[in-house]
């Protein structure tokens, strides 16, 4: 960038990191029980953060607040294996607050972690040969891709790309190396071998503006909600070999309400990639993105915002100059289905695949459910393949015709409900972890979202909409982390106890919702939506999903009816 711009804090952090050491060499070993700010920003990359658990306060800490740290691996297209997945569960037993946590991005994130076993936690993780590096951070995050089972030429080549972009665009500082690999008392500063300091060839001394997120789908199973990336690939085939990519660009869900400049936005096709030729237009947009995003305000800084201040056609002819080739035109492909792989599903090679529903992604054990229990079980004795869904939940792969009974066994001794008993209003939500951890969390959301699905069953059941599919996805705060605004219905907390909330998007992701109602009390979202469900099932169209009956009448018409409902 030519021109002299105020940098905002973070980025000072970074430039003065060394490549994102900073100061936390020092502060991982002294008496505190929490990093400082620049700290804070830097571990981000590192796949750390520092939170306070509000709901503790008082008991500790500087100003009274409870430190701890979630601690996230980066999975690419959330594929590991049973040993990996139970090192895990040993781990937030030992070392977490005794639950182990699914996200919105196939990875997992153990919580409660103390700056103390900070070492030890991320040392175990990548003794099972997982990492956390670049999980979090001004980097490019968890790559997803579709978790299907299929044994299928498609999905393999989908599974090496994610894994070959990951690689890629990992960041190549020794930094981390040193911080968690080695004893922090040793003062080792360098690999074995020595040599010159290194550099970043992607990314530079000061990595991106802010974080980057991709994905991977296919036309008929855009699973993984590929609008709503940074950059995402939808990978066109024929007779069971990939052609090539749609390259999308631009998505992205977080917003500021203070900030009227800030929005949410889906992707928009910007070329045609081969596969011989995807990873170096990812390469080339992700440079485009580091040298011109906003380094000034961080609010502004994600790449949809360069894009709609640049527009789409001089965005792609600065990356057609970084990759030093014109673009192809994008195809008329698209996504055309959804598949949230619950239940049995074959793989094509005389085994099966189990995806478990697990509510909000939350492994753990209750009095009603010993679910963590379930899961370490099957993982010990049937030891199948696992697959983490951008639904935050869980597949079982390779799962042997006589071990389907075993399975399903294991889950009902410990009062699990099977997937095909799950509800289709619950199967199809989720929340994100917001109270008490998340540092931007201004209401509840996974500790209040199940109660209002108990609520809105019974509404469902009475009108016989049971069996409808439709989206609905709670967040703590507008950021979006769980994908609100281009769902179904959609609910933003605001305020404590008060949510915004969106309807009229769709289960295939490729629409975004507007605002029904803003500052609703969550105690009247599920009346609220009522009537709606109502009018949707005397006025739908043959075929029609909710989400597409909400855009068709609009917030106007649909208000309209809500108030007759209301005051007959």
């Amino acid at each position: 960038m030519s021109e002299e711009i105020k940098l905002s804090p973070v980025e000072h952090f970074k430039q003065g990191s060394q490549h994102l050491r900073g100061d936390i060499p020092a502060e991982l070993v002294d008496e505190n029980d929490f990093f400082g700010k620049g700290s804070v920003q830097l571990l981000k990359h590192h796949g750390v953060y520092q939170q306070d658990n509000r709901d503790a306060r008082g008991q500790g800490g500087q100003g009274g607040k409870a430190y701890m740290f979630m601690v996230r691996s980066k999975i690419p297209g959330g594929r590991l294996t049973s040993e990996q997945l139970l090192a895990q569960l040993d781990l937030c037993e030992a070392i977490g607050n005794a639950t182990l946590r699914i996200t919105s991005r196939q990875a997992l994130q153990l919580h409660g972690v103390l700056k103390e076993n900070l070492h030890q936690c991320i040392q175990l993780i990548n003794q099972s040969q997982l990492t956390t590096l670049g999980a979090c951070g001004d980097i490019n995050r968890n790559v997803m891709c579709c978790p299907s089972p299929a044994n299928s030429g498609v999905q393999r080549e989908i599974e090496r790309l994610s894994d070959a972009i990951a690689e890629h665009l990992a960041p190549k500082t020794r930094a981390y190396h040193e911080l968690w690999l080695t004893d922090p008392a040793s003062g080792e500063k360098e690999l074995a071998g020595g040599g010159a300091e290194e550099v970043e060839p992607i990314y530079g001394e000061t990595y991106l503006p802010r974080k980057f997120k991709i994905g991977i789908c296919t036309p008929e199973d855009n699973c993984i909600d590929v609008y709503t990336h940074d950059l995402g690939l939808i990978a066109i085939h024929q007779s069971g070999r990939i052609t090539g990519y749609n390259v999308l660009v631009g998505g992205g869900q977080g917003v500021t309400p203070v900030n009227k400049n800030t929005f949410p936005a889906l992707g928009q096709k910007l070329a045609y990639a081969t596969p011989e030729q995807v990873l170096d237009v990812i390469t080339a947009v992700v440079q485009v993105q580091r040298d011109f995003g906003n380094r000034a305000n961080r609010k502004l800084a994600r790449l949809k915002y360069l894009i709609h201040a640049w527009g789409l056609p001089a965005f792609k002819a600065k990356v057609e100059e970084y990759l030093g080739a014109s673009l192809t035109a994008p195809t008329a492909d698209d996504v055309q289905g959804f598949n949230d792989h619950l239940g049995w599903e074959e793989q094509g090679d005389g085994l099966a695949a189990y995806g478990l529903n697990i509510e909000n992604g939350r492994l753990q054990n209750t009095d009603a459910m010993q679910l963590k229990t379930a899961v370490r079980q099957i993982c010990e004795e049937l030891k199948p393949g696992i697959r983490l869904t951008s639904h935050q939940s869980i597949l079982f792969t390779d799962i042997a015709p006589e071990n389907r009974d075993k399975l399903e066994a294991v889950l009902r001794r410990h009062g699990v409900t099977l997937s095909a008993d799950i509800s289709a209003a619950r199967r199809w939500s989720m929340a994100c972890v917001a109270w008490p951890t998340c540092g931007l969390a201004i209401a509840e959301s996974e500790r209040a979202l199940p109660g209002m699905i108990d609520q809105l069953e019974a509404e469902l059941e009475r009108l016989d909409l049971s069996n409808e599919r439709f989206t609905i996805r709670m967040t703590g705060c507008p950021n979006g982390c769980v994908r609100p605004y281009n769902s179904d219905i959609g609910l933003v907390g605001k305020a404590k106890d008060k949510y915004t909330i969106y309807l009229g998007g769709r289960l295939l992701g490729n629409r975004l919702n507007f605002v029904y109602k803003d500052m609703a009390p969550g105690g009247e979202v599920v009346a609220m939506l009522a009537p709606l469900f109502t009018y949707f099932k005397q006025q739908r169209e043959d075929g029609e999903s909710f989400g597409d009956f909400c855009h068709r009448k609009g917030k106007d018409d649909l208000l309209a009816f809500a108030e007759n409902v209301a005051t007959p």
